[in-house]
């Protein structure tokens, strides 16, 4: 017999979770404390420019095809992609960047144009880089962090050692070019966290990255939300939005109810999709299952400084996604992980989806998404957004080799305080916890409540981890766990 099934958010894991639940006969509701769906992916719209407010990078298809395949659909059922070409570019200084294109062997030419014979070693570390893709995200991401036993296979025991060395010292061990190396290392903070401090079996998200390339949703990434949506609701999903969560009810350690913009509203089984911290603060103190010092103590992924930008023109030197790599990478990791501070010389990335989608600007415009890593919880003020956006428009003329400042037809800002407004999110963290050695798999907050019956997590600061193709996984696992109950 199904059960009844209250969830809190409407991200991208809470609606893989509740599409896998509906279709299993559950009677599922979805509570979203915002007026859309989406929770951090959602949309701006204005003065006929559209953004995505969050994610805008599009990898690893293939989960994408595997999540809408489970319900006999495919992605091209709900939304279009494009496949980029070239996938972005990287600066270095001015006018001086790097292109990285739509294959491997378009890659190899231009690393090999950088530094001779780099493109054997190129081809060597994406066949590790392959397998451990083949690896990780057909077989290891789909297991639920319940057990270290998850871990151990045949395969995975020879890659023992590539759990204990990382990323950082995996690509300096073939490559010494510093421009080469910035490229490898940085696929890898999509997991939040540095080179440096990440596994170097996470060496799979450059195979994502180079051998199975970037793509764009038309109309954007809200475009998948709204294709998730449709699947959800065609399973039976009931979805309502501008439905705050105040607290989850327990009666003898089990999860009776929550309370939703004041009313009690009773369920089976309560599944959360919002912040693993912020959810267990609607739980009374015993009930909880992490301390204040156990968040305290965690590495999380970085916040974002980001601007939405409508230019009077179309923008030149850039391609839809472009990287800027002109200072001191390590500084800023510093700034970000070690000591958190605001960057003296920050990087950071623009997307300009209008180079590739027409509707997303007006003809003759630009619309443009800059976002600079930050630490969480840094204090986040009008005057610091400003004083970054002059700092970053200023080295993006330079770079780029044109005018843009008085082509800005207006600009939106979202940082840390609407991360924590907007999200819940634990001092504003914009990507959940990071992926590191003892942040990884069984290590990371359960999906399941240890000491509440009937409750459940799911999302990016849970197993696998942060990023969309893990969001969507996150869904199904924890679909998994209470099917099993």
């Amino acid at each position: 017999m199904g059960k009844n099934i209250a969830i809190i958010g409407s991200g991208f894991s809470s609606l893989a979770a509740a599409s896998y639940l509906s279709k299993a006969g559950n009677t599922v509701t979805i509570y979203e404390k915002n007026n859309t769906v989406g929770g951090r992916a959602r949309q701006l719209k204005k003065d006929g420019f559209t953004f995505d407010i969050g994610p805008t990078w599009y990898w690893m298809p293939d989960v994408f095809e595997r999540f809408y395949n489970d319900f006999g659909k495919d992605p091209s059922d709900y939304y279009d992609l494009i496949k980029l070409s070239p996938a972005y570019s990287v600066y270095f200084g001015e006018g001086d960047f790097i292109t990285i294109e739509d294959t491997l062997e378009k890659i190899s030419a231009a690393f090999e144009a950088e530094e001779p014979g780099s493109s054997l070693k190129l081809k060597k570390f994406m066949d590790a880089a392959q397998d451990n893709y083949n690896i990780a995200i057909k077989d290891l991401v789909y297991r639920p962090g319940v057990s270290p036993l998850e871990l151990v296979t045949p395969v995975t025991m020879k890659k023992v050692g590539q759990f204990f060395s990382t990323i950082s010292k995996q690509v300096r061990k073939e490559f010494n070019n510093p421009r080469l190396v910035s490229i490898l290392e940085f696929p890898v903070l999509f997991l939040g966290a540095k080179p440096s401090n990440t596994p170097a079996f996470y060496s799979f998200m450059n195979y994502a990255d180079f051998g199975l390339g970037t793509f764009h949703p038309v109309d954007g990434m809200y475009s998948v939300i709204k294709g998730m949506k449709a699947l959800a609701e065609e399973l039976g999903v009931t979805i309502k939005t501008n439905q705050n969560v105040e607290k989850i009810n327990v009666s003898d350690k089990t999860a009776t109810s929550i309370i939703v913009n004041s009313e009690e509203i009773k369920a089976d089984i309560i599944l959360s999709g919002a912040d693993y911290h912020h959810t267990e603060t609607l739980l009374d103190v015993p009930h909880r299952q992490y301390s204040e010092s156990y968040w305290e103590k965690k590495t999380f992924a970085p916040s974002s400084l980001l601007f939405y930008v409508g230019f009077d023109k179309k923008l030149k030197n850039v391609e839809h996604h472009t990287l800027f790599f002109d200072v001191d990478f390590e500084a800023h990791a510093r700034e970000i992980y070690d000591t958190p501070a605001w960057p003296e010389n920050p990087l950071f990335y623009a997307s300009f989806p209008s180079k590739t989608d027409k509707n997303a600007a007006p003809e003759g415009k630009e619309a443009g998404i800059f976002l600079i890593p930050l630490a969480p919880g840094l204090e986040d003020t009008s005057a610091l957004r400003e004083k970054y956006f002059s700092i970053i428009m200023n080295r993006f003329e330079k770079l780029t080799n044109q005018e843009v400042k008085n082509y800005v037809i207006f600009k939106e800002s979202f940082c840390i305080n609407d991360f924590i407004e907007d999200y819940n999110s634990y001092k504003g963290n914009a990507y959940g916890l990071a992926n590191t050695l003892l942040q990884t798999a069984f290590l990371r907050p359960k999906l399941k409540s240890k000491k509440v019956k009937n409750l459940f997590f799911t999302g990016q600061l849970s197993v696998p981890g942060p990023g969309v193709p893990p969001s969507l996984i996150s869904g199904k696992l924890v679909a998994g766990l209470i099917e099993k109950k």
